[in-house]
C-alpha cells in the first residue's frame, strides 16, 4: 500500500468538513451530524486498513514526498512509524465517538433554560470543525517534513478556538482567547527554531531541508542545537500540557462542551508529547539528554502538582483537566527517562489516556447535561436513579486512576519501571501520582454517586441507547488493551527502539524481548 492512501485519510475529514461548511443552512442540522458521521467512519475503515497493511519493525511506511515550496526545501512529506500509527488509529476511533456522543451538543439552546450555553453558530459549523480538526490531527502525526508539521501544528488551533469560541459556556470568549494566546505564543517560539533548522541546514551536503530523514543526518553545534531545541520544547510543553504553562486547559475544559473537551486533551494535546518524541529527541539528541535533569523535574511536579489540585477541584471538568496535567506529567517522564520502558509506556500512555478521558469527560458530560450543574457538590446519590450511568463513571474513573486490568495501568507500569531504570527516587516519587490518583477519582465518585439521593437528581434519566452506543467502544478498548495491550506494544517498540537510537548512551533493549527474557529465566530455573 502506497503514500497515497495516507493522503486520502488525511483528506476524506477535510473535504467532509468542507462540504458541512457549504451545505446551505436551510438544511436541517440531523443531515449535517449524518454527513458528520458517515466520513468519520469512512475515516474509520481507511485508517484499520493501513493499520492492518502496516509492517511492525518496517520504520516509516505509507510514505509520501512531493516538492513543495522549493526556495524553503519544503516537502509535503508524509509517513507513519509504530508511534504514529498509533496516534492516527487514536484520532480515528475517537472522531466518530465525539460525534455521536454531540450529537445535540450544537443545536439551539432556550437562553432561559441553559443561559449562556446556545451556540454561536449552526450545528454545520460544530461538526465541520470537528471533521477538520480530525483531518489536520492526522496530517501532524503523520508529517515527516518540519515545515509541513509546523503549518498543521498551528492550523489545528483554529478548529479547537471556534469551537470552544463558539459552543462553549458563559465564558467561553475568555476561555478560547486564553487556549489561542498561550498556543501561538508557544507556535512563535518553535517558528525560531524552525527558522533556524533553515540556516543550519543550508550549509550542509543536502542544502535547505525541512525533510526529517535529511535533517537527522545535520550536524548541528552543540549550542545551537540547544537553543532550536528549547525553541521546539517550549512550544510543546505548553501543547502537552505541563507545568507551569499548563493554566490555560482547566479553563478550555470547563468551557467546552464535552466532545470539545475530548478532542482537545485526547487528541490535539498529544501532539506536544508527540512532537518531543518525534522531533526533541530525533533532531537534538545531545540537547536532550542535557536538558534531561530539568525535564524529568518539571514531568514529576507536573505529576503530583495536577493530581494535588484535581482533589481540590468542585467542578468537574476542571478536575479532569487537571488529572490530565498529572497524566500528561507520567508521559513526558516517559519520555525523557530515554530508555525501551519509558518510551514505550509513554507512547502507549498517549493512547490509553485518549481512550480513558474520552470516557471520563463524556460520562461526565451526560451527567452535567441532566443536572444543569458542573459542581460536585450539587450532585448525590446518583447511581440510584441512574445505575448504567453510575456504573460508567467508575468504570472509567478506575480506568484513569490505572486500575490493573484496564488499558492505562500498562502504560504507566511501563513508565515507572523506565523511570527505576533511570533512578529510583524518581520512580518513588511518581508512584505517588498513582496514589493521589485513588483519591481525586473515588472521592468524586463517592460524593457524586453515593450517598442520599438529593432532590435536585430525584428525576435524573439514565443513559440512553445512543449513549450508551457512543461509549461502548471506548469502554472496550479500555478493557481489551488492558487485559492484551501486545498487539499495539508489537507496533509501537520497533519505532521506539528506533527513536532511541539517535540518544547516546540510551539503552534500546525492546521491551517485548526484556520480558521474554526473563520469562525464559524463571524456566530455566
Amino acid at each position: 500500500m502506497n503514500g497515497t492512501w495516507l493522503t486520502v485519510l488525511m483528506a476524506v475529514p477535510l473535504v467532509g468538513a468542507a462540504v458541512l461548511a457549504v451545505l446551505p443552512r436551510r438544511i436541517d442540522g440531523n443531515l449535517a451530524k449524518q454527513v458528520a458521521l458517515g466520513v468519520s467512519l469512512v475515516t474509520l475503515v481507511l485508517g484499520a486498513v493501513l493499520a492492518f497493511s502496516f509492517e511492525p519493525g518496517g520504520g516509516y511506511q505509507f510514505t509520501v514526498e512531493v516538492d513543495w515550496i522549493s526556495a524553503f526545501g519544503a516537502h509535503f512529506a508524509l509517513g507513519l512509524d509504530g508511534i504514529g500509527l498509533a496516534l492516527v488509529l487514536m484520532t480515528v476511533i475517537l472522531a466518530p465517538v465525539v460525534i455521536l456522543a454531540s450529537w445535540n451538543d450544537a443545536d439551539p439552546v432556550d437562553a432561559a433554560v441553559a443561559p449562556g450555553r446556545s451556540p454561536r453558530w449552526s450545528t454545520h459549523s460544530f461538526f465541520a470543525w470537528v471533521l477538520a480538526l480530525e483531518g489536520l490531527a492526522i496530517g501532524v502525526f503523520a508529517a515527516t517534513d518540519v515545515f509541513l508539521f509546523y503549518v498543521l501544528f498551528e492550523a489545528t488551533l483554529i478548529p479547537i478556538y471556534f469551537l470552544i469560541g463558539g459552543f462553549g459556556g458563559p465564558e467561553r470568549a475568555k476561555a478560547a482567547l486564553k487556549f489561542l494566546i498561550y498556543s501561538l505564543a508557544g507556535g512563535l517560539i518553535m517558528l525560531a527554531s524552525v527558522v533556524g533548522l533553515y540556516v543550519v541546514s543550508a550549509d550542509s551536503s543536502f542544502g535547505p531541508t525541512y525533510l526529517l530523514s535529511e535533517l537527522q543526518q545535520v550536524d548541528i553545534a552543540t549550542d545551537v542545537g540547544r537553543w532550536l531545541f528549547l525553541g521546539f520544547f517550549i512550544a510543546f510543553a505548553i501543547k502537552a500540557p505541563m507545568f507551569p504553562v499548563h493554566t490555560w486547559l482547566p479553563d478550555a475544559a470547563a468551557q467546552g462542551t464535552p466532545g470539545t473537551s475530548v478532542l482537545l486533551v485526547s487528541i490535539l494535546d498529544k501532539i506536544g508529547t508527540f512532537g518531543m518524541i518525534r522531533f526533541c529527541l530525533t533532531l537534538f539528541p545531545e540537547a536532550s539528554e542535557w536538558a534531561t535533569p530539568v525535564v524529568v523535574v518539571l514531568a514529576l511536579i507536573s505529576i503530583v502538582y495536577g493530581a494535588l489540585m484535581a482533589i481540590g477541584q468542585d467542578n468537574i471538568p476542571r478536575l479532569i483537566a487537571f488529572t490530565s496535567v498529572s497524566h500528561f506529567g507520567f508521559i513526558v517522564l516517559g519520555i525523557f527517562v530515554m530508555n525501551s520502558y519509558g518510551g514505550s509506556g509513554a507512547t502507549l500512555y498517549m493512547f490509553n489516556h485518549g481512550l480513558s478521558t474520552a470516557a471520563l469527560f463524556l460520562v461526565t458530560g451526560y451527567l452535567i447535561k441532566r443536572r444543569g450543574s458542573a459542581q460536585i457538590s450539587d450532585f448525590g446519590g446518583v447511581e440510584k436513579v441512574a445505575p448504567i450511568l453510575a456504573g460508567i463513571l467508575l468504570f472509567a474513573g478506575l480506568s484513569s486512576l490505572g486500575l490493573p486490568g484496564l488499558s492505562p495501568f500498562v502504560s504507566e507500569f511501563l513508565v515507572i519501571v523506565g523511570s527505576w531504570q533511570y533512578a529510583i527516587w524518581v520512580a518513588v516519587i511518581a508512584v505517588t501520582g498513582i496514589i493521589w490518583a485513588a483519591l481525586y477519582i473515588l472521592l468524586m465518585y463517592q460524593r457524586t454517586m453515593t450517598g442520599p439521593t438529593r432532590p435536585e437528581v430525584a428525576g435524573m434519566s439514565d443513559l440512553k441507547v445512543r449513549e450508551i452506543v457512543a461509549l461502548a467502544p471506548v469502554l472496550v478498548l479500555i478493557l481489551g488493551l488492558g487485559l492484551f495491550p501486545k498487539p499495539l506494544l508489537d507496533v509501537i517498540n520497533p519505532a521506539v527502539e528506533d527513536t532511541l537510537v539517535f540518544v547516546d548512551g540510551a539503552s534500546v533493549e525492546p521491551v517485548a524481548t526484556a520480558v521474554d527474557d526473563a520469562t525464559a529465566e524463571e524456566g530455566d530455573n
